[in-house]
């Protein structure tokens, strides 16, 4: 799997996020580059869980809508005897 790469502005969002999450429930402040090593962390050893959790409800949702085209098609099948 690629490494997970975030663009300057998605970074710092998410860095924001979670000094913003350790101000509000750990009662605790955080400076920008230990907010940056913590997501670094995620990204490097939870990521993978993340992006497969990802990977597998897409594939749910595409086996469903497949499904459901399925489905449309047999319906719009005709018995010889139709005469639509």
């Amino acid at each position: 799997m690629k490494k997970i790469v975030f663009s300057k502005e998605e970074k710092a969002a998410i860095v924001g996020r979670i000094q913003q999450y350790f101000a509000d429930e750990l009662d605790q402040t955080i400076g920008v580059l230990p907010a940056e090593f913590l997501l670094d962390f995620f990204a490097t050893e939870i990521g993978a869980n993340y992006y497969n959790q990802g990977l597998q409800d897409a594939h749910a949702a595409l086996t469903k809508q497949m499904e459901d085209f399925s489905e449309a098609i047999y319906l719009l099948e005709r018995k010889p005897d139709d005469k639509k």
